[in-house]
């Protein structure tokens, strides 16, 4: 079988996850459809003088409650993306252990030193001059193995056993989306039978968290945590710090049937746009969301009118709702499909956000159920949405989905999941 342009079908056929609501995809899921939120005070580092004390955390199984500063970044995302992958692995029962047949994408976030590091090095140097540091870290291989951006990727192979290079990238918040969007068109173009696409991040950590409150991009709602994220609500302030992952385990759609593999959907479209207009800001025009959800639905070869729901962007900064809602009503006019955001019950998880609102868009054409848009108290007039508000909706005949992530930068990925022919 081939879509409408002749290229073969993406089939997903095993998924994993990680989130502030759990380890396992079983557990996130059901949570997020009970409308459970995974955000609380952060614990693993001090917060005096914070503007923001709150993240959507995920304590490793080695951490002791609370969290703890002995894991840098790119060690959480290394161990959350080994477990998603483990997860979509064992469901799509696909290669032997240690044997993948096929490629890895990764979508992480960028990797520098942090504080800890950085501290360690200035006392080992006496000084805490640039210069002196890097005279400190000489030899320190371990440190350059922990925080080299490919390092995650390799590894991950190694475990795996996946075929040909790993491909890492980082695309901000629409990192987790391109990861998957890389794997298809590897599929569709042939060069590979199956493929894992995985999105993750670990970036609750004092250096990020200040610098995104200097941007005013976070919520400050601290007395609250559970009711801090307000996606496309009159009262939204800002964004909540997450981590967690995702993985999708990507075939060729004949191969995976040839071999008697459940599917569970398909990747069925992809569209990306950006814009240069502002490092942080979407361009006010909205071009570039509009053009990367028109090319999703186009790339999939169906009708705006045909997709039943979209699985939103949805940070809770005033701006980028506003501009969802544009793109929301220049592609779907005055009828736009209910669209809610996961990110009010598990936060913005960054690099993972793209892959884990895949995943959850996936799980809602599976199961005939769209997840609530949470802590939606007053509706904002200039955002005039079916927010699935508060509590999840059973569907029926939901069969088109879309995924928006939307980037700093103006990188925009579009997904479009559909579910299987034989459903």
């Amino acid at each position: 079988m081939k879509d409408h342009l002749g290229r073969p079908l993406v089939a997903v056929t095993g998924i994993g996850m990680v989130t502030p609501l759990g380890w396992g995809a079983a557990l996130s899921w059901a949570r997020l459809l009970a409308g459970d939120s995974g955000i609380r005070r952060i614990g693993r580092f001090p917060l005096d003088h914070l503007k923001t004390t709150i993240a959507g955390t995920v304590d490793l199984p080695e951490e002791d409650d609370g969290g703890s500063t002995a894991f840098s970044s790119p060690q959480r995302v290394e161990r959350m993306a080994a477990f998603a992958i483990a997860e979509a692995i064992a469901e799509a029962r696909i290669g032997s252990e240690g044997d993948f047949p096929g490629a890895l994408m990764l979508g992480m976030p960028p990797v520098e030193h942090e504080w800890p590091q950085r501290f360690a090095l200035a006392r080992a140097a006496h000084a805490g001059r640039y210069p002196d540091m890097v005279r400190a870290a000489t030899g320190h291989r371990d440190l350059y193995e922990t925080f080299l951006f490919g390092g995650i990727g390799e590894r991950l192979a190694a475990r795996f056993g996946t075929k040909g290079a790993p491909i890492s990238t980082t695309t901000a918040c629409a990192t987790g989306a391109t990861a998957i969007q890389t794997a298809v068109e590897a599929i569709q173009r042939g060069e590979t039978l199956a493929a894992i696409a995985v999105g993750a991040d670990g970036s609750v950590q004092p250096e990020a968290l200040i610098r995104f409150s200097l941007l005013s991009a976070l919520s400050t709602r601290n007395e609250d945590p559970a009711r801090a994220a307000r996606p496309f609500e009159k009262s939204r302030d800002g964004f909540v710090m997450a981590e967690g992952a995702a993985a999708l385990v990507l075939e060729d759609y004949e191969a995976a049937r040839a071999r008697g593999a459940r599917i569970i959907g398909l990747v069925a479209g992809c569209g990306e746009r950006a814009d240069s207009f502002h490092r942080t800001r979407s361009n006010p025009d909205g071009a570039a969301i509009i053009g990367a959800i028109r090319n999703a639905i186009a790339d999939a070869g169906v009708a705006p009118v045909e997709v039943g729901y979209v699985n939103g962007h949805g940070t809770g900064t005033p701006e980028n709702d506003k501009m969802e809602a544009l793109g929301m009503r220049a592609v779907f006019g005055e009828a736009p499909p209910p669209i809610s955001s996961i990110k009010s019950m598990i936060g913005h998880t960054l690099s993972a956000a793209g892959a884990i609102e895949a995943a959850a868009s996936l799980l809602s054409i599976r199961d005939q159920v769209l997840p609530p848009t949470i802590n939606h108290v007053e509706p904002d007039p200039s955002i005039m949405l079916d927010v699935v508000p508060n509590t999840a909706r059973q569907v029926n005949g939901l069969r088109h989905v879309l995924s928006n992530s939307f980037g700093f930068g103006g990188q925009n990925v579009c997904l479009l999941l559909s579910a299987p022919p034989e459903a």
